[in-house]
C-alpha cells in the first residue's frame, strides 16, 4: 500500500501529526510544502502525487485541494472545524491504518464536475464551481443554459454550480437544497439575485453553460482552491466528470453527516 500525506501547513498540530506519520511510515510521500517545513528532501508536488491512499491532515479544504490535484483515495483526518468530508479524528488514525492494511474498509465514490473555460479544461471540482463578481456589491448579468437551451437570465452577485457533495457547502449557505451524495446531478444556485427567483435549480446530468452579459470582470472559483479572472467574452461550461472522488470509509453514516450539517 502506497501512502501520500497532504496537510494544512498553517496549523502546527497538523505538521506535528505529519511528522509522526512519516516516522511510522517512512515510505509515505509527503507534499512538498509540508516536506520543506519538516526539512525533508523527498517532497513531491500535488500534481506528481500518485498513490493508493492520501492521508489528509486538516479540514475539508485540505481534502478538496488533494482531490483537485493529486491521485489517490482519501483518508481524511479531521483537524478542522466541521470536517464534513473527513472520516476520522487524529486519535483514530493508527487503528484506521491497521484496518486498511487488513482490508477492513470500503470506498465511497462521489461525483465530480468537469469545468471548461473557453474550451480549456481546468481542475475538476468535488464541491462546486462559482462564477461571481470581482467587486463587492456589484451585480452582474448572467445567462444560464442547460443542454444548449436557455434556463434563465438574471442579475446577481454570482452563480454556484454544485455537486450533490457541494450541496451541503456554499450552495446551502446561499439557500440551496441538500442532495444525498449518491444522487448524480447538479444544483444551480444564484447568489443574491435581483428579482423574485427560485432559490435553486436541481438538474440531471448534462452540460451547463454560463455566459456573462456585461463587460465587467468576474471570478471563477474552483472548490475554493483556485481562482481565475474571467471577462464578458469568456464562456464557462460545466458537466459531470469521468473522474470520481474516492473516500476511505469504515462506517456507513451519511445521514448522520447530513444531520450534522443541518443542526450546525
Amino acid at each position: 500500500m502506497r501512502y501520500g500525506i497532504v496537510a494544512n501547513p498553517e496549523k502546527e498540530e497538523c505538521i506535528a501529526l505529519v511528522e509522526e506519520i512519516k516516522k511510522r511510515i517512512p515510505d509515505a510521500v509527503v507534499e512538498e510544502k509540508i516536506a520543506k517545513i519538516l526539512n525533508l528532501n523527498d517532497g513531491v508536488s500535488l500534481e506528481d502525487m500518485n498513490v493508493d491512499i492520501i492521508i489528509t491532515v486538516g479540514g475539508d479544504g485540505t481534502i478538496l485541494l488533494a482531490l483537485q490535484r493529486a491521485k489517490g483515495r482519501i483518508l481524511g483526518v479531521n483537524m478542522g472545524l466541521l470536517g464534513y468530508l473527513t472520516e476520522i479524528e487524529s486519535h483514530e488514525l493508527w487503528d484506521s491504518l491497521r484496518r486498511i492494511e487488513e482490508g477492513n474498509y470500503w470506498v465511497e465514490k462521489r461525483m465530480k464536475i468537469k469545468v471548461m473555460l473557453n474550451g480549456k479544461r481546468l481542475h475538476d471540482c468535488t464541491n462546486e464551481a462559482v462564477v461571481h463578481t470581482a467587486e463587492i456589491a456589484k451585480l452582474r448579468s448572467y445567462s444560464i443554459y442547460f443542454e444548449n437551451e436557455i434556463l434563465d437570465r438574471f442579475r446577481a452577485d454570482g452563480i454556484i454550480v454544485a455537486t450533490p457533495t457541494g450541496s451541503t457547502s456554499y450552495s446551502l449557505s446561499a439557500g440551496g437544497p441538500i442532495l444525498h451524495p449518491q444522487i448524480e446531478g447538479m444544483v444551480i444556485t444564484p447568489l443574491s439575485p435581483f428579482k423574485r427567483y427560485p432559490r435553486s435549480f436541481v438538474l440531471p446530468i448534462g452540460k451547463v453553460r454560463i455566459e456573462i452579459a456585461d463587460r465587467k470582470k468576474n471570478l471563477l472559483v474552483l472548490d475554493g482552491q483556485e481562482t481565475v479572472e474571467i471577462e464578458d467574452e469568456d464562456v464557462v461550461e460545466i458537466e459531470k466528470s469521468e473522474n470520481y472522488a474516492e473516500f476511505i470509509r469504515f462506517t456507513s453514516n451519511e445521514m448522520e453527516r447530513i444531520r450534522n450539517i443541518i443542526l450546525g
